[in-house]
C-alpha cells in the first residue's frame, strides 16, 4: 500500500473513532464531557421541558444522514413515565451516564445511557400480589376501561434526588381484592430500598364530600390514579392523584412525604365537601417556584361551597398556587374560568394540558379541553368572576375537544417561544414578549406538518446549547394515526428547528431502521448528552443519536 493510501486510511479510521465517541455522548467537539442530568419530568420544576445544556445535537447534524436510532433498551412492559438521566455517576468503578426506566409491571431498570449496558433491574410489586390491570377497574367507563391496555403499576414519572442518589416512585399492587399503593425510595446505584422504604400510601381528610363517612374522606387505593409525575421540593416528595375514567367517588389528593424519613407531612384534598377534582395534566408534574410554592391545575370537579364559587374549600376546574403549611397546602391564588359550569357539563375539563412556569418570569401557561390557552400571573391568577376571565391573556385555539398534550419552551438569541401542538390542530410557536409579558399572536409561527388526531396531542421537549440559535431543536412525540387515548397506536418522533418550526429537521419514519413502534402516551422525549430517549408501548426505550 502506498504512503498516500496509508495516510488516507488512518484519516478515515481516526474520523470514525472520533465520530463514535461523539455519538456516545462522552465528548463534545471541544473535548469536554457531557454529563447532564434529567432528574424530574420535563427537566426541572418549571416543567418547561427545556434542556439548554445540550452541546452535541444541532440543527446541522440532526438529519437522516447523520442522526438516527443507535440501540434500544428492552423492558418488560409498557412505559408511561418519562426516562430519567443521572449524569456522570460512579458504577463499576467508572463514571457513567445512566438512564432509569419504570414500567407498568412495577419494574425499574438502570441502563448505561451511552452503550445500553444493563446495570440492574428490580421489580417492586408487593409480595404475594401483582400489578393492577385495566380490567380491575370494574366501574370505570361503564366497565369498559381502556385508558390503560393492561397493567397499571408504575405510571407517574419518578423523581431523582441527585444529592442523595435516591429515586422516588409509586408502585401499585393488588391480590384481586385488596389494592395498595407504595411510595418507594431506592438507591440509584443498586436498586436497593433506602431506610424506611417502602411506605404504604394512606390518608384521611375532613369533609362531607363524596365517599365520606362521619365527615371523613379516606384515600381509596383502587380508585385513585397516580398519573402525574412526582415532585421533589424542599425535602418533600409530592404525589398527586386523579381517577380512572371518573369512577367515583374520588377526589384530587396531594400528599407530601419527607424525602429522608418517608413520613407523611402534607395532606391536601381539593374537593373535600364535593366530588372529583382529579389532577393529571397529561402526565406533567406540578410546577414549583424558587419561593417554595406549587402550581397545579385541577380538572372537572366541585367549585366553591354553599353556592359560593369563590369559596376555596372546593376548587375543581381551577389553576392553583399552593403554599405549604406545616401539615397541608394553602390556596395562595387561583383562577377558575367564568364558564366552568359549561366546561363541567360538556366534559371540557380545565387542566388536561401539561402546565408550566415560563422560566425567569411570573407567568404560568395552562389550557383546557375547550381549546382555551391561558397565560396566568402566577402571583395573581385572577380568581373567579361570573362573566369574564381576569387573566393575563386568553387564546382560543379550537372548538374541538383537545389539549391532551404537553407544551414546551425555548429561548434563543432571535426569539423566545412557547410551543403547543394539540390534537386536531397544527404545531404552533407563540412568541413571548418580555416587554409586555404577552404572547404576540400576530406573529405566531405555524408548521404545515400534519399532526396528531384522536384524543392525544403531541408531547414536546426542547434542547439547545444555551442561546445558540443553531442548536435549538424542538422534539415532538405523538401517535402517527388513530386515537391513542383508548387504544395502542404507532408513534412518531419529529425534530424541528426551534427558531423556525416551519423547518422539519428529521423524523423517525424517514428510515425504517429508526422506527420506534407504539406511542407511549404522555411520555416526553428525554434529551441529554447527545442522545434522545423515547419511551414506547413496545416494551423498549429507543435511543437516538449521531450515527
Amino acid at each position: 500500500m502506498s504512503h498516500k493510501r496509508i495516510f488516507l486510511a488512518l484519516v478515515i479510521l481516526f474520523g470514525i473513532s472520533c465520530q463514535k465517541k461523539s455519538s456516545l455522548g462522552q465528548n463534545t467537539s471541544d473535548g469536554t464531557s457531557q454529563s447532564a442530568w434529567v432528574a424530574t419530568q420535563h427537566n426541572n420544576n418549571t416543567r418547561s421541558g427545556y434542556n439548554d445544556r445540550e452541546t452535541i445535537l444541532t440543527t446541522n447534524n440532526v438529519n437522516k444522514q447523520q442522526f438516527g436510532k443507535l440501540f434500544s433498551l428492552s423492558v418488560d412492559d409498557q412505559v408511561y413515565s418519562q426516562p430519567l438521566i443521572a449524569g456522570d455517576i460512579t458504577l463499576s468503578n467508572n463514571k457513567h451516564n445512566v438512564v432509569y426506566i419504570a414500567t407498568v409491571n412495577n419494574t425499574v431498570y438502570a441502563y448505561d445511557g451511552d452503550n445500553g449496558q444493563l446495570y440492574w433491574q428490580k421489580n417492586y410489586t408487593a409480595q404475594g400480589m401483582r400489578p393492577p390491570r385495566n380490567t380491575d377497574m370494574t366501574g370505570a367507563c361503564g366497565g369498559y376501561y381502556s385508558d390503560f391496555s393492561g397493567n397499571i403499576g408504575i405510571v407517574g414519572t419518578p423523581v431523582i434526588d441527585s444529592a442523595t442518589l435516591t429515586i422516588y416512585f409509586v408502585a401499585r399492587s393488588t391480590d384481586g381484592t385488596n389494592y395498595v399503593q407504595y411510595l418507594h425510595a431506592v438507591n440509584i446505584l443498586d436498586g436497593n430500598e433506602m431506610p424506611g422504604s417502602p411506605v404504604k400510601i394512606t390518608a384521611t381528610y375532613n369533609g362531607n364530600g363524596g365517599g365520606s363517612v362521619n365527615n371523613v374522606i379516606t384515600f381509596d387505593s383502587q380508585k385513585q390514579n397516580q398519573r402525574q409525575a412526582l415532585t421533589l421540593l424542599n425535602g418533600i416528595v409530592y404525589i398527586t392523584f386523579s381517577s380512572h375514567c371518573d369512577w367515583g367517588p374520588y377526589h384530587g389528593w396531594i400528599l407530601g412525604y419527607n424525602a429522608t424519613t418517608l413520613q407523611q407531612q402534607i395532606v391536601y384534598n381539593d374537593t373535600p365537601n364535593g366530588d372529583a377534582g382529579g389532577i393529571w395534566e397529561s402526565g406533567s408534574g406540578m410546577a414549583a417556584d424558587n419561593q417554595g410554592n406549587l402550581y397545579v391545575v385541577i380538572a372537572n370537579g366541585s367549585v366553591g361551597y354553599n353556592n359560593d364559587p369563590t369559596n376555596l374549600i372546593n376548587r375543581g376546574e381551577s389553576a392553583l398556587k399552593l403554599t405549604p403549611t406545616s401539615t397541608s397546602l394553602k390556596v395562595n391564588s387561583y383562577f377558575t374560568p367564568f364558564n366552568y359550569q359549561y366546561l363541567e357539563s360538556n366534559d371540557f375539563d380545565y387542566g388536561c394540558m401539561g402546565a408550566f412556569l415560563i422560566p425567569n418570569s411570573n407567568y404560568y401557561v395552562t389550557g383546557g379541553k375547550d381549546g382555551s390557552f391561558y397565560l396566568l400571573n402566577k402571583d395573581n391568577m385572577g380568581g373567579f368572576l361570573p362573566s369574564t376571565n381576569n387573566v393575563q391573556q386568553t387564546i382560543m385555539l379550537t372548538q374541538i375537544p383537545a389539549m391532551h398534550c404537553q407544551p414546551s419552551y425555548y429561548k434563543g438569541l432571535s426569539g423566545e417561544y412557547v410551543f403547543l401542538w394539540s390534537e386536531n390542530d397544527q404545531l404552533r410557536a407563540f412568541p413571548f414578549i418580555r416587554n409586555t409579558n404577552l404572547f404576540d399572536i400576530s406573529h405566531v409561527i405555524t408548521s404545515s406538518v400534519i399532526g396528531p388526531s384522536g384524543e392525544s396531542g403531541a408531547i414536546l421537549s426542547v434542547s439547545s446549547n444555551g442561546t445558540k440559535d443553531s442548536t435549538g431543536i424542538l422534539w415532538a412525540s405523538y401517535p402517527s394515526n388513530g386515537d391513542a387515548n383508548q387504544s395502542v397506536r404507532p408513534g412518531i418522533l419529529r425534530a424541528f428547528d426551534a427558531n423556525d418550526i416551519t423547518k422539519e429537521l428529521w423524523n423517525n419514519n424517514q428510515d425504517a431502521n429508526d422506527n420506534s413502534g407504539n406511542y407511549a402516551k404522555f411520555s416526553a422525549p428525554t434529551i441529554a448528552n447527545g442522545h434522545v430517549y423515547l419511551a414506547t408501548f413496545s416494551n423498549q426505550v429507543i435511543v437516538y443519536g449521531l450515527k
